[in-house]
C-alpha cells in the first residue's frame, strides 16, 4: 500500500527532479516507510534510480540522491507503506527482467502467492518475496491481459522499455485511485489530486460535479470526471496505454448483463457457495507481515467481517468502533460488544467530539481533496486514527455488501416492481405486506409510490427524476439529467439488478471507496474490503432477486449465508441502516452554528458566484427552527465551502 507519482514530458522536455520530488512527498502520509525515484530518457532507453529523504538506509547508502544528472524525460516518484516483504526487496520503483519493466505500485494482488506459483511453472524468475514483482512478472507473460488474473486492489504504472509504452491500469471497483493530467505535451499521474494541481494551467472548476454533489452526496465521482475540468481519474475496470504520443484508454472488466439471476442452484446451495466464496476472501486478505485488525460498526457486514477472520485463524484481533450517545438510536455500542465479546477481540472505541471535528475538518478535507459531504465518512477519519495508534496497520472493512446484496432502502422499490412485472404473485401476497408495516423507513402509502416508479420509469429516469427533485437547488446554476448521467446503464434485467449494478459500477460506491481509501491513508493504513472480491461480486449478481430481499429483510442471503458463524442478535437486526453520525441532524444547530452563521457572512462566500445565498439562508433558519429535512443538504454547502478553502492549499 503505497503512494504513487509520475511526470512524462512527451515533447522532450527534461523532468525537473524537484518537481518530482514535491509531488511524491506531498503523499508522505500514504507511505511513511520508504521513497525512490527513477528517471527515464525514453529515447535512449537509459534509467536510472534515486533515493530520498526517508528511503531504507541499506539503499539510501548506495543509490544517489535525486538530481538532474540525466537528460530524463520519463519520471517515477513511489512513498511505501511496508505490509509485505518488509525487506529492502520491496522497494519501488522495482525493476524486471534486466531493467526491462519499472513499475509504481500501489495497493495488493491478494492472490499474489498462487500467481507466483503460476509464473514460476512458465519459467520466470523472483527475487524477493512481494506482490509488486508477480505483477511484473505476470505483465512479460500476458501483456495487458496480466489484468483479468489479479484478485485484488491496484493502481500502478509500468515503463514498458522495450516497447516504449507507459501502462497503466486500475483495479475492478476503484478501491486504489489513479488521477491524471494530459495536454498532449505532459502527462502526469499521481495516487492524490493535490499533487496534480500545478500541471493545470488554470483552476477551472467542473460545476457540474459540484450540483451532482450538493443534490446526492453518493455523486462526488461520476465516469472519469474530478472536481476540476482539466484533471481526469482513470475510471476502475480500465487500463490506459500511452505510446508514440497518444493515450488509448480500454475496459478490461465489466459486470455482464447476460449473467444476471442466471444462476440454477437451489437457497441451500447458494448460502453455501456464498459463505465459501466470502470465507476465501477474508483468508486472502489476511494476508500481510505486519499486523490485520478490523472497523466494526455494529451492522452486520463488519461484524461478519470479525467472525469470519477469527473462525479462519482463531486469534485475537483489534476493532475499531465509533460511537454517539447522542441521540440513543445511533448508539451501537451495545451489538459491537456482542461481537467482541464473541469473538474474544480487543475492543477500541471512540467517540470524536463536535468540536474537534469542526477544528479538524480542513485538515480532513485537505486529505480527501474534495468536499466531505457527511459526518460519517468524517467519524471514519478518526476510526482510522484509533487504528494507527494501537499499532494496527492493515484494517479489513465492510464497504461492498449493501450494493452486492441489496442493503438499501431504495432496493426494496425494484425487488417489489421486478415480482409484479413476473407476475409472482404468490411472493408479492406474502412479502409486500410486512415490508409495507415492519421496515423501518417511508410510509406504505410513499413505499407504493416509488414501487410504482419504479415499475414504469428506466432506471437512468428515476436518477434523473431524484437529482432534479430531491433536494432543492442551492446553486445560480442548473443542469438536466442528460448532461448529468452520461452513460447510465439500463437493461433490460431486472430492475433490482440494474440498480445494484449502477450503485457498484457508476456511482454510489465509489465515493464510498474514496473516503475509504483517504481517511485510511490519511493514518498511514491499509484499508482491505473482502466483499469486494471479484469473484463474490459476480456471483451475487448471478443470483435471483428472492435470494437478496424477502419480505422486510434485505441481504437476505448474507443473513442465512452467514447465521452459524455470527451473534444471532447481530443477523436478526433491521434497525441498523448506515453508518451513522450526528453531525447533521445535531452539530449544525449546536457547536458548529457560529461557524455557519459566519460562513453565510463571508464575503468569500457570498462571492464564489456560484451558490444561491438567500435560499441557503432561507434553509438554515428553517433547520435552527426544527425542519431537518434539508440538514444533509446544508451538511454538504459547508463541506463544499470548506473545499474551496482549501482546494489550494498544496
Amino acid at each position: 500500500m503505497c503512494g504513487i507519482s509520475g511526470i512524462y514530458h512527451l515533447d522532450g522536455r527534461i523532468v525537473d527532479p524537484g518537481q518530482l520530488k514535491h509531488i511524491t512527498n506531498i503523499i508522505r502520509h500514504r507511505g511513511p516507510d520508504d521513497e525512490g525515484y527513477l528517471l527515464v530518457n525514453t529515447k535512449d532507453s537509459n534509467c536510472r534510480d534515486y533515493a530520498g529523504e526517508d528511503t531504507i538506509p541499506e539503499l539510501k547508502a548506495i543509490l544517489p540522491q535525486l538530481k538532474q544528472d540525466m537528460k530524463a524525460d520519463l519520471g517515477f516518484g513511489f512513498r511505501r507503506l511496508s505490509i509485505l516483504d518488509l525487506s529492502v526487496h520491496g522497494h519501488q520503483p522495482m525493476s524486471y527482467h534486466q531493467n526491462e519493466l519499472w513499475i509504481v505500485f500501489n495497493g495488493e494482488i491478494y492472490n499474489y502467492l498462487e500467481l507466483k506459483k503460476e509464473l514460476l511453472d512458465l519459467g520466470q524468475v523472483f527475487t524477493t518475496g512481494c506482490d509488486t514483482e508477480v505483477i511484473l512478472a505476470a505483465y512479460k507473460v500476458w501483456g495487458t491481459s496480466c489484468l483479468q488474473k489479479f484478485n485484488g486492489m491496484w493502481s500502478f504504472a509500468i515503463w514498458d522499455k522495450p516497447n516504449k509504452r507507459l501502462f497503466c491500469a486500475r483495479d475492478r471497483f476503484g478501491v486504489k485511485p489513479f488521477n491524471y493530467f494530459f495536454d498532449g505535451k505532459t502527462f502526469a499521474f499521481g495516487s492524490e489530486v493535490k499533487q496534480l494541481m500545478n500541471f493545470i494551467p488554470n483552476k477551472d472548476i467542473n460545476n457540474k460535479m459540484i450540483y451532482r454533489s450538493l443534490k446526492m452526496g453518493s455523486f462526488l465521482f461520476y465516469g472519469d470526471e474530478t472536481f476540476y475540468r482539466d484533471l481526469k481519474v482513470l475510471p476502475h475496470s480500465h487500463f490506459l496505454v500511452l505510446q508514440n504520443g497518444k493515450i488509448h484508454i480500454e475496459r478490461y472488466f465489466d459486470l455482464e448483463d447476460k449473467n444476471f439471476e442466471t444462476s440454477k442452484l437451489n437457497f441451500n446451495e447458494a448460502c453455501e457457495q456464498y459463505r465459501s466464496l466470502f470465507e476465501d476472501s477474508v483468508r486472502l486478505r489476511l494476508r500481510s507481515d505486519v499486523e490485520v485488525g478490523s472497523c466494526l460498526s455494529g451492522g452486520l457486514d463488519s461484524s461478519a467481517i470479525v467472525c469470519t477472520a477469527h473462525h479462519l485463524n482463531d486469534r485475537s484481533f483489534q476493532t475499531f468502533s465509533a460511537y454517539f450517545d447522542k441521540p440513543a438510536a445511533i448508539d451501537e455500542r451495545k451489538w459491537i460488544r456482542i461481537v467482541n465479546e464473541y469473538t474474544g477481540s480487543l475492543e477500541h472505541l471512540i467517540s470524536p467530539k463536535p468540536n474537534d471535528v469542526l477544528h479538524d475538518l480542513s485538515k480532513i478535507t485537505w486529505f480527501h481533496d474534495t468536499p466531505v459531504v457527511g459526518s460519517s465518512p468524517v467519524t471514519q477519519y478518526y476510526v482510522m486514527e484509533a487504528a494507527r495508534k494501537s499499532g494496527v496497520t492493515v484494517i479489513l472493512d465492510g464497504q461492498g455488501s449493501d450494493e452486492i446484496t441489496a442493503g438499501y432502502n431504495h432496493a426494496f422499490y425494484r425487488y417489489y416492481a421486478d415480482l409484479v412485472v413476473r407476475g409472482k404473485w404468490d411472493r408479492i401476497s406474502h412479502e409486500l405486506l410486512p415490508y409495507l408495516q415492519h421496515q423501518q423507513k417511508g410510509n406504505p402509502l410513499s413505499k407504493l409510490m416509488r414501487i410504482f416508479a419504479a415499475l414504469v420509469m428506466p432506471e437512468s429516469d428515476i436518477y434523473k427524476n431524484e437529482l432534479k427533485h430531491n433536494q432543492p437547488n442551492v446553486l445560480n446554476m442548473d443542469f438536466n439529467g442528460d448532461e448529468l448521467l452520461p452513460g447510465f446503464r439500463d437493461f433490460k434485467k431486472g430492475k433490482l439488478s440494474n440498480f445494484l449494478y449502477n450503485l457498484v459500477m457508476s456511482i454510489f460506491l465509489q465515493t464510498l471507496l474514496h473516503f475509504e481509501d483517504r481517511n485510511s491513508m490519511a493514518w498511514s493504513i491499509e484499508s482491505r474490503v473482502p466483499f469486494l472480491d471479484y469473484r463474490l461480486v459476480e456471483f451475487a449478481f448471478s443470483l435471483p432477486n428472492e435470494f437478496k430481499i424477502k419480505g422486510q429483510y434485505g441481504k437476505y442471503i448474507h443473513r442465512k449465508s452467514l447465521e452459524s458463524i455470527v451473534p444471532r442478535q447481530i443477523v436478526e437486526r433491521k434497525d441498523k441502516v448506515n453508518f451513522a453520525a450526528p453531525g447533521e441532524n445535531y452539530w449544525l444547530k449546536k457547536e458548529f452554528r457560529q461557524f455557519y452563521e459566519e460562513m453565510l457572512n463571508d464575503s468569500n462566500f457570498k462571492n464564489r458566484g456560484i451558490y444561491d445565498v438567500v435560499k441557503i439562508r432561507k434553509l438554515y433558519q428553517d433547520y435552527l427552527n426544527g425542519d431537518n429535512r434539508y440538514s444533509s443538504l446544508l451538511w454538504k454547502v459547508m463541506a463544499t465551502e470548506i473545499w474551496f478553502r482549501t482546494a489550494n492549499q498544496n
